[in-house]
């Protein structure tokens, strides 16, 4: 059996194969391949003196170009309607489609995708290709009078509605320097309109990292441009982007492939856009929180009713409608791909359940009075009867992935066994709309379960396995060795069954991290998953993979932790990120208690206590009756976030007088003392 099931005999095709639908072949491991003919049987013996292991980048193997030539045989590529909504309304694009910070530095190159307009090579899915193709278009597009969008010139859309005395932005792109790009090339066209407003469809930062890019802090707070954003965005904004910021922001990197060559063979997009711009992030606060479906407002002169929809593609999102227009926006509730329920860079995991109930809310109470829908990714539908459907076969598809999951689950399948037998509606696969060029089914499904039933399959075998170094080196000395193993991996990467032999290399790595043939072989097996994977992010991943087990860590192009998002966290939230850095066992036998007086926030006075390795802190409050800190320290909140997670110099300011201290200075040496600095650069494929 390849690949196949115990738990599901009937799965299983004469040919001792599963059967594979197109969606197999994200992975295109032995199980796709299985579509094409190609696996077999495993053997191992001998040493790995006489295996020959590719030393550099490797071509796709006739396994990978037969199951991407049958992709081009069973997808509807004739038909073009995708592009030709894409290409409506196009007014210019940026030319040069680069964009560079105030230093010169490239932060957004559109034009290094030239490569494909081509033909689709053997070494990409010529499904992801076509959803690349459609994702670099960039420019200027009029969506409807009125309504305009910035497309190409970052992960995101960024879009501007034309009011009474100004324009509206709607999610700013990812940093200041592509959306300002973006208003300048829309001012070119539509005259200098100053921004009347501001708008946060959710909590990503592809949708409000460019707020200083199209506007300013001072004309927020004249009110000269309101910022609206749903219930919770500025906790789940910081939660997302700083709590766990430089973890997700490393594994960005490698889901984005932000670092990687561009190139037939290398980084060709990410699915719902192109990649990641490498520019400054910033964040305004909201100055209009929305509450509840509903609720409506007006900016100048445009009317708006919102849609709450949280624990969707966000914890705190949500839709609005343009009741004046018919025009429905969607957010990310509702793109040209299946999206992610956990997303591979690291999230909370979201909800299909409740993303299905939404897009039925959607469509009963806006879809079917609305003529165009547009979000915040891709290119917009027009036409009554296309948006209904369109979001009614997302809707099914969220809804199917989930109630088939817990089916399965509660027949006892887990979560890695359920994902190899989904199979989604044909009726729902025909559209291309549903495919997984960003979300998997794969680890959709996994996510789902991991969502119900946690980390754990319930098998205590799987209880308290040796983490991984551990493992791999029980691994490799139950097979033999590393001789043996590398042995075996090399006739699994001969025989197309790459999935097999990453796993294999992967233990040698583990055990021997200087393993230079054992770090070949699996980079070799990576670059031919990506090659067939029709998941963007799964390609990156991979191709990342591979990139660094040639060439070491590139690290986090993209800045964790980006000093706009820092100066934006309240002296709460900023504690709370503090505590999350302090090293526990470091700490064990510390007992500070501070309190920290804000000069600029109207002297209050927060109190911080590290004790038993936590970081316990609160409001205090006037003749409380606490008892005296070890020292008090007067400071404003910018110099607080700068000197205690920005890397400022500490003895300097307090040397200057920014910071003053009441009772004993050591207490700040002793705090500073015990919290880790976040590593950028952590390994991913070597221990």
């Amino acid at each position: 059996m390849v690949d196949g099931n115990p738990k599901n005999g009937a799965d299983n095709q004469e040919n001792g194969g599963p059967r594979v639908s197109r969606r197999g072949m994200l992975g295109v491991g032995a199980a796709a391949l299985a579509a094409v003919g190609v696996g077999g049987a495993l053997s191992a013996c001998g040493t790995s003196d006489d295996v020959n292991v590719p030393t550099s980048q490797t071509d796709p193997s006739d396994a990978i170009t037969k199951a991407n030539k049958k992709v081009t045989e069973t997808m509807p590529f004739s038909d073009t309607t995708d592009f030709a909504d894409a290409d409506r309304g196009f007014i210019e694009a940026l030319k040069p489609g680069v964009i560079k910070d105030d230093k010169g530095k490239v932060v957004w190159d559109t034009d290094s995708y030239g490569f494909l307009q081509g033909t689709c090579p053997s070494s990409a899915n010529p499904s992801l290709w076509r959803q690349s193709q459609l994702t670099v278009k960039q420019g200027l597009y009029e969506i409807a009078p009125g309504f305009y969008q910035i497309r190409g010139l970052d992960l995101s859309n960024m879009t501007l509605i034309e009011g009474d005395t100004g324009v509206i932005v709607i999610d700013p792109l990812i940093s200041n320097e592509t959306a300002a790009a973006g208003l300048a090339l829309y001012r070119a066209h539509r005259g200098n309109k100053p921004v009347t407003g501001l708008i946060y469809s959710h909590a990503h930062v592809d949708h409000f990292g460019g707020s200083l890019g199209v506007t300013t802090r001072e004309d927020v707070a004249a009110g000269k441009c309101p910022v609206v954003a749903p219930s919770g965005f500025l906790e789940h904004a910081v939660a997302e982007n700083i709590y766990a910021g430089t973890a997700m922001a490393r594994r960005a990197s490698y889901m984005y492939g932000a670092a990687l060559p561009r190139g037939e063979k290398g980084q060709i997009g990410a699915g719902l856009g192109q990649t990641n711009s490498l520019g400054t992030v910033s964040l305004i606060d909201p100055t209009i929180n929305v509450m509840k479906t509903g609720e409506e407002h007006v900016i100048d002169g445009v009317r708006m009713v919102f849609q709450m929809t949280p624990g969707t593609e966000a914890p705190s999102e949500m839709n609005f409608y343009f009741p004046d227009r018919r025009i429905l926006c969607m957010a990310e509730n509702a793109t040209h791909t299946l999206h992610n329920i956990l997303t591979l860079r690291g999230a909370l995991v979201r909800d299909p359940h409740v993303w299905s109930k939404y897009l039925t809310e959607s469509i009963n109470i806006y879809a079917r009075q609305s003529d165009i829908v547009f979000s915040s990714h891709h290119w917009p539908i027009w036409g009554t009867d296309k948006i209904v459907e369109y979001l009614s076969t997302q809707r099914d598809l969220y809804g199917y992935l989930n109630d088939q999951t817990l089916r399965m689950l509660n027949q006892g399948f887990v979560g890695s066994e359920i994902a190899e037998q989904m199979q989604v509606p044909p009726a729902i696969e025909k559209a291309w709309y549903t495919h997984g060029y960003y979300g998997s089914v794969s680890h959709n499904v996994k996510a789902i379960y991991q969502r119900y039933m946690g980390w754990f399959d319930g098998n205590p075998a799987h209880l308290w396995e040796h983490p991984p170094v551990e493992s791999a080196k029980r691994h490799v000395d139950a097979m033999g060795g590393a001789n043996s193993v590398l042995k075996t991996a090399k006739k699994a990467y001969d025989d197309a069954d790459y999935r097999w032999a990453v796993q294999l290399t992967n233990y040698v790595i583990f055990a021997d991290p200087n393993n230079k043939k054992a770090k070949d072989l699996e980079a070799s097996a990576f670059e031919q998953l990506g090659y067939g994977a029709e998941n963007a992010t799964w390609r990156n991943f991979y191709l990342s993979g591979a990139y660094e087990l040639r060439n070491g860590s590139f690290g986090t192009p993209s800045a964790a932790n980006s000093k706009g998002l820092l100066a934006a966290l309240t002296v709460d939230q900023a504690f709370d990120a503090i505590s999350l850095y302090v090293n526990g066992p470091k700490a064990w036998d510390t007992h500070v208690v501070t309190d920290w007086k804000f000069s600029d926030q109207q002297d209050k006075v927060h109190r911080a206590e590290l004790r038993n390795g936590v970081l316990v802190h609160y409001d205090r409050w006037p003749n409380d009756g606490l008892p005296a800190p070890d020292a008090t320290i007067t400071l404003t909140r910018g110099g607080f976030i700068q000197n205690m997670m920005g890397g400022g110099d500490m003895k300097d300011a307090i040397a200057k007088g920014d910071i003053k201290i009441d009772g004993n200075p050591a207490v700040l040496v002793q705090i500073k003392g015990v919290i880790d600095k976040p590593d950028p650069g952590f390994n991913i494929v070597t221990p």
